[in-house]
Parts: C-alpha cells; sequence; structure tokens
C-alpha cells in the first residue's frame, strides 16, 4: 500500500481541496497516520482535531516526509506538503486511495438511528454469517471484527472508526477473505467527514429522536436530523423506520436520492400507507413476545417486497418490538446482499448483543435488568415493554448520564423516568470533565417526583447494590446506560469498571450467599 503526492494531489482538485502544494524531497508515501506516534518512515502525516504545531515537528522526527493540513506549518524545502479546504475530508479521500479503495470488494451495509444501530448490526451480522460462513465483518459500538480468528474481533472506541482508522479495517477484512461489512453510522462520522466518499450498497434509517446535542456534537437538533440524512444520499437502496417521529421529513429525504424501486419501508402499525400516499413495502405482526424472546411474522404488501421473498415467520432472542423492527431492517438489507429467507430465520435465531436486555434473576430481590439503553427513545421504550411483559410491583431504575455530549439526554431520562419507573437511583455514567453529581440534578430536575421517588449514589457499583437490595419479589431493577462497557469515561481517563453484569451477579451471589 502506498501513495504518492501527484495522485493525491489530482485526487483532491477533483473534490475542490487542493489549495497550495509542495513536492520535497521524497514523495512516495509507505504509510498514512493523523497520530504522531504512529509515525514511521515515508509517512504522510494528517493534522486533525486539536492540533498543534509540535505534533508535526514530532512526526517529521519520527520519519514523516510529508503532511496534510489546512494551513502551512512546516516550509523546511524537505517536507513535502498539501493544504487544503477541509482536512477530514482530504483524509477521507486519501485513506482510501491508500488502502485501494477496499470498499470496492465489500457489500457494504450502513445503519444509523439514534437507538437500534447496534442491535440491527448484530442481526444482520448474524443472517449474513449464516450465508457466508462468517465471512462477514463488523464495525459497531461494541466490537470491530475484521476476520475469522479470535485476535481478528477487538474493543470498538468509537461507533464509527476515524477515516483512516476506517479503510485500514476494511483493507484487513478485504485480505481476510471477508465478503460483507455491516457498519454502523454515526451523525458525527458525517459531522467531522469520517465517512467522506463513502457510498453503501445498502443504508438503514432506524429513527431519530432528540439526542446528541451539545456543546461537542450538534449544536441543534436540525444539524442532527441532517447529518443522520446524509446515509440517504450516499447509498445504492435505502431502507426506513415507517414508525419513527419526524418520518415525512426522512422520507422525502430519501426520495429525492434513491428511486422509488431503491427505497424500502417497513411498519409495526396498521397503517399501509406512505406521507404521498404511496404503499408501505413491509407490515410486522407480533405473534409472541415474552422476557426472552419475540416471534414475529413479515408481510410483504408491495412488488418490491415481495420480490424480496422475506414472507414468514421469525424469532429472535432480544424482545421488544423495536427489536422486531430492527431485525426486519437487518432481513431486509440482508436479502439484498444476497442472503435468503432461511439464511434470516436460522441467522437470526441466536443472535445476542453483550449488554443488551441481558437478566441476572434473584431468588427474593425481583429480576436485574441490565440494557444499553443510554438516551430517552431506548430508555423509555425499554421500560414499558418490562411493564408489558409481567406484573411488576414496582421499577426500579439505575440510571446516570454521560458528561461533555448528549445534553439534551438527561431532560430525555427524566421524562422516561417520569412515566415508566416508581423509584430512580441517579447516579455515574461516563461523566467526561463534569460532576457526576451535577448531571444527576440536571436529570432530577425532569422527574415528577409525585410519582418517582428518587436517590443520589454516585458510586455506580454502590448505586446498583442499592437498588438490588431494594428490589421485592416482584419488581424488576434496571440497570440503564453501560450495559458490558469494561470503563468508565471520568476526567479524561478509562478508568476500569467491572460492567454492570458483573457488578450484579457478584451483588446477587452475595445476597443469596448470606441467607
Amino acid at each position: 500500500m502506498a501513495i504518492n503526492l501527484e495522485d493525491a494531489q489530482i485526487l483532491l482538485e477533483e473534490h475542490h481541496l487542493l489549495k497550495e502544494q509542495f513536492n520535497g524531497r521524497k514523495y512516495n508515501f509507505k504509510h498514512v497516520t493523523y497520530d504522531s506516534r504512529q509515525v514511521e518512515q515515508d509517512t504522510l502525516f494528517f493534522c486533525k482535531g486539536n492540533f498543534k504545531k509540535e505534533y508535526l515537528t514530532d512526526a517529521i522526527d519520527h520519519g514523516a516526509t510529508g503532511y496534510v493540513a489546512e494551513e502551512k506549518y512546516v516550509d523546511d524545502g524537505q517536507t513535502s506538503f498539501l493544504i487544503v479546504t477541509d482536512v477530514q475530508k482530504a483524509m477521507a479521500l486519501l485513506g482510501a486511495a491508500f488502502y485501494g479503495y477496499p470498499q470496492n470488494d465489500l457489500f457494504v451495509i450502513g445503519i444509523t438511528g439514534t437507538k437500534g444501530k447496534t442491535t440491527s448490526s448484530y442481526f444482520a451480522k448474524g443472517i449474513l454469517d449464516q450465508m457466508t460462513a462468517k465471512r462477514t465483518a463488523l464495525f459497531s459500538t461494541v466490537n470491530r471484527v475484521v476476520g475469522q480468528r479470535p485476535e481478528d474481533t477487538f474493543k470498538s472506541n468509537l461507533t464509527t472508526p476515524e477515516s483512516l482508522d476506517l479503510f485500514h479495517d476494511m483493507r484487513k477484512a478485504v485480505d481476510n477473505g471477508m465478503t460483507h461489512l455491516v457498519m454502523e453510522v454515526s451523525s458525527q462520522a458525517y459531522k467531522k467527514n469520517r465517512v467522506y466518499g463513502l457510498h453503501y450498497n445498502v443504508g438503514i434509517f432506524l429513527n431519530i429522536s432528540p439526542d446528541h446535542v451539545g456543546e461537542n456534537e450538534h449544536p441543534t437538533f436540525a444539524d442532527y436530523l441532517f447529518c443522520k440524512e446524509q446515509i440517504l444520499a450516499n447509498s445504492d437502496y435505502c431502507i426506513l423506520n415507517v414508525d419513527t417521529e419526524h418520518f415525512k421529513d426522512i422520507y422525502y429525504a430519501a426520495k429525492s436520492d434513491v428511486e422509488s424501486e431503491r427505497l424500502l419501508t417497513f411498519t409495526h402499525t396498521d397503517n399501509q400507507t406512505l406521507p404521498d400516499e404511496n404503499p408501505i413495502d413491509v407490515q410486522i405482526e407480533n405473534l409472541q413476545e415474552t422476557l426472552l424472546d419475540s416471534q414475529f411474522k413479515l408481510h410483504a404488501l408491495t412488488a418490491k417486497a415481495k420480490d424480496l421473498h422475506l414472507e414468514g415467520t421469525y424469532s429472535i432472542t432480544i424482545p421488544g418490538d423495536y427489536n422486531e423492527g430492527n431485525a426486519t431492517a437487518a432481513i431486509i438489507a440482508s436479502i439484498l446482499g444476497n442472503a435468503t429467507q432461511e439464511d434470516a430465520v436460522q441467522g437470526l435465531k441466536h443472535v445476542k448483543v453483550a449488554g443488551r436486555m441481558e437478566m441476572v434473576q434473584t431468588k427474593n430481590h425481583g429480576l436485574v435488568y441490565i440494557d444499553y439503553a443510554h438516551n430517552y427513545a431506548s430508555l423509555h421504550a425499554l421500560l414499558e415493554f418490562l411493564k408489558a411483559q409481567r406484573k411488576v410491583e414496582r421499577l426500579i431504575v439505575v440510571v446516570g448520564s454521560t458528561g461533555n455530549k448528549g445534553v439534551s439526554r438527561r431532560e430525555g431520562f427524566g421524562k422516561a423516568i417520569s412515566q415508566g419507573a416508581d423509584v430512580a437511583i441517579l447516579t455515574s455514567d461516563d461523566p467526561g470533565y463534569e460532576d457526576p453529581m451535577k448531571i444527576a440534578q440536571e436529570i432530577d430536575q425532569y422527574i415528577d417526583h409525585q410519582r418517582v421517588q428518587v436517590f443520589f449514589e454516585m458510586d455506580r457499583a454502590t448505586a446498583i447494590k442499592r437498588a438490588i437490595e431494594m428490589g421485592k419479589p416482584n419488581d424488576v431493577v434496571v440497570l440503564a446506560g453501560k450495559g458490558e462497557d469494561k470503563y468508565q469515561k471520568i476526567n479524561g481517563v478509562d478508568t476500569p469498571y467491572p460492567n454492570d453484569l458483573n457488578v450484579a451477579k457478584n451483588i446477587v451471589k452475595g445476597l443469596e450467599d448470606e441467607q
């Protein structure tokens, strides 16, 4: 893998990004990076983000022979440079070129949505693994999978990686014989141009609700929606969940980007028409639902849906009508990727997602439910599902909110707690550089104290212990937000944390050993 300055210049000029360039002593590059600690000899270095000139100086000292930046930092007559109008866009374009456009050798499914991206990704991977004998790569919030060996699965640090990391891992997947890729696409991926120039064979838009609006993310909901809608303009086929908020906006955005035969819609409701009176393509019928699984049937309502041959009955082990929707999106996308209906039936049966709807049974303290629910939409849906599934004496919720991002989640948590919980223990969840008590107090402002009893405990493990000890046989204790995350982000440090599931198991074991 390599790239030379002339090819880079042509590519940047084609996209109207190049302002100035200089051919230094060396202009063939064997490596690319934006991290000065990863520089090797003959590296093209990208000056991005909160950049300081000393990072480039350090990179040159360690072998960088060229750089890409939005301003001229070094002009020493030896170091090549490309000065561009947008370094993030340049990095995406040059990263794809450096790694030989690996996306062209993969069937790529991109999934966006405020909730459900990860679950849908795992559903799609389960189906496609059935078809491809496990040659399906995955880029998710939880893990990245680039091959079939144990070392080819590793923890993700971002929902959608930086562009250089994205194309590096795509190349690795292709070299490892993977034929398909399922990837989550965050709004920030478009906001920060991590996926600039990347095209998807299938783009899925699951849903949207106010989230990720704050000082370090999207300034407004309109900006958040606009960034999410970019997946529609960059996909051959689009799949839309009709049941989401703001569907009319999303639908007309999709219609302007793809032809009608390549736009597929699905719903859980009895409604069978779209905003322009065209028919919805697929209808979901719930057959049976427990705390352990869901069974549902898909009905094809249009000729293009019938052509997919997806009608039939399916089972999933991550229940809830919203997860039936996630599975439906995955089924449609996978069939477009040449899976069969039988692949979908078999592939979905045993899909599990770490930290999603996991349970710990207790003898005397009710049921403990662990879920990654981390915004209003997901927490509200989870609480409503639990109340519908069994006679619940009380719903006890342990929750916090992240610091320095997603500020609108705090009001959302307060609203979801008021609508569905009886007791809330507000605690810490990746507070970043903020005071977790201050975050908890902001959530508390939006809780109806006439309906919900509220406690504060900033040590998360202690909060979980308190909630479980409080639980009675017919209560459900919900641990929301962190799932199986093994660390908390505190003051810029990834601080080790056993994860909610392990904490709950240990607490339950201790309580039952005492009895």
